[in-house]
């Protein structure tokens, strides 16, 4: 009988609707207006998609540990490194092989993340500035490998990139694996504990003895890789450019938040990032068949950006309490009121008397 009262008191918990939701609602509503609008295989267009998307999540990836560290966190020099380690991969490549190609790209990537690390944490720079500064010297040194740059990719690693597994690509298949990796250190490691530990509140976590500056150079060094290695891809996949990564610099940041990645820090969400890119390339899709400009595009991408992240932080509660926090930062503080005063001796009386 107590056993029966016990779990009558006991709590149930319902559903709770995933922080990635609202973008798979997006790339259910976007597929199917496309293939409304373009009837024959509806599978086709997932299926580009996920030949486009990978790349993106790679770089959502790397952008989701900085976002994940808290308010202010942010690296805005990931598209040129794109740029950058894409000829760097090249040139490697054409002497040493695919495999010492795709690894001085990512070298590429993690010495540019060295830099804005050491200017985030030694010149105590913010990081947007210290990746923006970051992001003009690679701008720079590509620049300067756009000059002597000759050739492409070699042909062994554009197939590799452009292989399938059953229809499916290749590449999304390893940034699958990316991302469960991504995953279990997030949610099973001392590394991944600490990540998130240090978005939720720096102060804290460096008072429980955390490393946080191991931590925070770790996340800015481990985005710049990623990087570095999607250049690397996509210089096999596509061919090396001065602007190859510009667009992936505002799209990785959307892509994370659309995701369900909090963008005050302190909750990362791997999977969004495939959710949230392919919204994004699905989109993309969509508007490019119904023939609409580039600037219209960018128009729709950012009110939709708004909206999503909208009606996500309405659902799980953290827009409230964003607002909340807002309110309270604006309200003024209450006037201090001295021991002696009459009104000190007022609220003594009213307190003794309730």
């Amino acid at each position: 009988m107590n056993t029966q009262l016990h779990s009558d008191r006991a709590p149930r918990r319902g559903f709770v609707w995933p922080a990635w939701g609202w973008s798979l609602v997006g790339v259910l509503v976007v597929w199917g207006i496309i293939v409304s609008v373009r009837p024959g295989a509806p599978f086709d267009p997932l299926t580009q998609a996920l030949s486009l998307a990978p790349f993106l999540v790679l770089v959502a990836l790397g952008q989701m540990l900085v976002i994940t560290l808290g308010p202010g966190n942010i690296d805005v020099s990931v598209g040129t490194i794109i740029s950058m380690s894409s000829y760097v991969s090249v040139l490697v490549a054409s002497s040493a092989g695919p495999l010492a190609g795709v690894l001085a790209g990512v070298a590429a990537g993690l010495a540019a993340g060295l830099v804005s690390t050491a200017a985030i944490l030694y010149l105590r720079v913010p990081p947007i500035i210290a990746t923006l500064a970051t992001s003009l010297i690679v701008t720079s040194a590509t620049l300067l490998l756009a000059g002597s740059a000759r050739g492409s990719a070699p042909q062994e690693l554009r197939e590799l990139v452009n292989a399938k597994i059953l229809g499916i690509p290749l590449i999304a298949v390893f940034v699958l694996v990316v991302t469960v990796v991504i995953w279990f250190v997030l949610r099973r490691t001392r590394f991944g504990h600490s990540v998130i530990a240090v978005g939720q509140s720096a102060k804290a976590a460096e008072r429980a003895g955390l490393p946080v500056t191991l931590v925070t150079a770790s996340a800015y060094i481990l985005c710049a890789g990623f990087a570095g290695l999607v250049g690397a891809l996509l210089a096999a996949f596509i061919s090396p450019s001065t602007v190859l990564g510009t667009s992936y610099m505002l799209d990785s940041i959307a892509v994370v938040v659309i995701g369900g990645t909090l963008i005050s820090g302190g909750r990362p969400v791997p999977i969004g990032a495939w959710t949230g890119a392919l919204f994004f390339v699905l989109l993309s899709g969509l508007l490019n068949l119904v023939g609409w400009s580039v600037g219209a595009q960018n128009v729709l991408k950012g009110v939709l950006v708004v909206l999503v992240v909208i009606v996500a932080s309405l659902a799980t509660g953290t827009g409230r309490s964003n607002l909340s926090r807002f309110k309270a930062s604006v309200s003024p503080a209450p006037a201090a009121v001295a021991p002696d005063s009459p009104d000190s001796v007022s609220q003594q009386k009213e307190n003794t008397n309730g």
